[in-house]
């Protein structure tokens, strides 16, 4: 009995580690084996998603693969990390598969059809692997910087900022990694509430595969701001929208991080010459946000939006146009009252350049670095990392690790001033040639939020993409415990 009961947990740790979620026991668990302190375990096992990059015949699409060095999952020194094409897996070889940690890899395509990506990191190679997707479209109306970092497949994703107007055209890529079908219900939501989608529900996602949905076949409503709710009925997806304009670029919307009362959205750039706020309310309440701008020398609040009203249900959009002034900064939203806050979820739409040479690029709301973050394929030139402490001072660790060509990782601490962001390019490897990783690890002091701007101008036209850096989940709190041989007394 005792031994059984020893067994189990020891599975129940175990899977804890490879799946990410910890395992409490309850109130009626044998006494032989209670939960009595939480220990932080690397992950074994990992998942990732990468949307089909392009249809465009002039883009080349890059994909980095990384994971840190540090923890390793308990008993693994081995381990594998790779990405294969939907429905390919016994054709084909893995794309930008890992060695080590510490090292990038790349592989590049420039075939228009280029499928989505489905893949599994496990062993060593698990904790914070990170797969950045860049492409880059040299000509054509749909010219820019594309950038994402594949995302881990979820049942739920929030994307305000997505839209249906006369000059946008927005795909949902929903990829589906596992072997059983996923049954997926997508909503929108604009300044009214609800749109009627009727083919937006129970949409099939067959094993190991992945649909593009444009949103504009799903309403006949022409809506310049617009929060698409991505909800699996059955499975798991991973979801991201490609936005594209006919006039200003366009890049890919990631999902914003949870509902919640207060949010975050890092590194608008110094140079923006517009930023679009859209926010949408997921509870039954209204939700009313103080507006600051974080800037590097402390926060301020923009004159004539100090504080946005957000109807339940509803899309709320402020055109806070250039807002930082040629000084980056970091955005966020608290709640006016300290009672009865409403969660939300947010992101932005940031332009660079004017008139004929427009881009655009979208920062979500994101969450707090716990441990660590990465950012794949950053480049010697373009890459600007921005941090902030919106409460308190904090100390980061920033790591550049080596490049795909070698190199020495660079690494140095930073000190954040409580209220602001601060903006840097990171520090190149030594000797290093190719595309390398950043990685942030909190220190001491308060919470850090963080994200990357890469910047690739062409003929005039500031091409760019950022990407947040939310926390890499490469640890997970498993329950300890403890033994107790007086039950084989009884």
């Amino acid at each position: 009995m005792n031994r059984s009961t020893i067994s189990l947990f020891g599975v129940t740790a175990a899977l804890a580690a490879v799946t990410g979620v910890a395992v409490l026991t309850g109130a009626g668990a044998p006494e032989a084996a209670r939960a009595t302190t939480a220990a932080s375990l690397p992950v074994e096992r990992s998942a990732l998603t990468c949307p089909s990059p392009s249809g465009s015949d002039f883009a080349t699409t890059t994909y980095t693969a990384f994971t840190p060095k540090g923890d390793t999952a308990s008993g693994s020194s081995a381990g594998t990390a790779g990405l294969l094409p939907v429905g390919g897996k016994a054709k084909t070889k893995a794309v930008a598969p890992l060695s080590e940690p510490g090292k990038p890899v790349t592989a590049t395509t420039g075939k228009s059809d280029a499928p989505a990506l489905i893949g599994t990191a496990d062993g060593r190679l698990a904790p914070g692997w990170t797969v950045q997707q860049t492409t880059v479209i040299d000509a054509g109306p749909a010219r820019g910087v594309l950038g994402a970092a594949c995302t881990q497949p979820d049942s739920e994703f929030w994307f305000p900022g997505a839209s249906t107007s006369a000059d946008r055209q927005d795909y949902v890529h929903l990829t589906n990694p596992d072997d059983t079908s996923a049954v997926v219900d997508l909503e929108l939501y604009d300044k009214n509430g609800t749109l009627t989608t009727e083919t937006g529900d129970g949409i099939t996602v067959p094993p190991e595969s992945s649909v593009p949905v444009l949103l504009s076949t799903l309403t006949t409503d022409k809506a310049e701001d617009l929060t698409l709710h991505v909800t699996a009925r059955t499975g798991r997806v991973g979801a991201s929208v490609l936005a594209s304009t006919a006039k200003a670029g366009g890049d890919w919307l990631t999902p914003s991080a949870d509902p919640a009362d207060s949010l975050v959205l890092p590194g608008i750039p110094a140079d923006a010459t517009d930023v679009r706020l859209i926010a949408y309310a997921t509870s039954d309440d209204d939700a009313d946000l103080k507006v600051q701008l974080l800037t590097t020398t402390g926060a301020i609040t923009p004159a004539g939006h100090e504080t946005v009203h957000i109807k339940s249900g509803m899309t709320t959009a402020v055109d806070l146009a250039d807002i930082t002034k040629g000084e980056a900064g970091s955005l966020v939203l608290t709640p006016t009252a300290t009672q009865g806050a409403a969660p939300v979820v947010a992101a932005l739409r940031i332009t660079r350049g004017k008139g004929a040479n427009q881009e655009t690029a979208f920062l979500p709301a994101t969450s707090k670095i716990t441990d660590r973050a990465t950012a794949a394929d950053n480049r010697a030139k373009g890459s600007t990392l921005s941090l902030t402490a919106p409460t308190a001072a904090a100390t980061v660790r920033i790591t550049s690790s080596a490049g795909t060509g070698g190199g020495t990782p660079v690494t140095k601490t930073v000190t954040l001033k409580a209220g602001t962001t601060t903006a840097l390019t990171p520090a190149t490897p030594t000797g290093g040639k190719g595309a390398y990783a950043v990685t942030v690890e909190p220190v001491s002091g308060g919470p850090v939020y963080a994200s990357r701007m890469l910047a690739l101008p062409q003929d005039g036209v500031p091409m760019f993409t950022i990407q947040t850096l939310p926390d890499d989940r490469g640890l997970v709190a498993v329950p300890k415990t403890e033994e107790d041989l007086s039950i084989l007394n009884r």
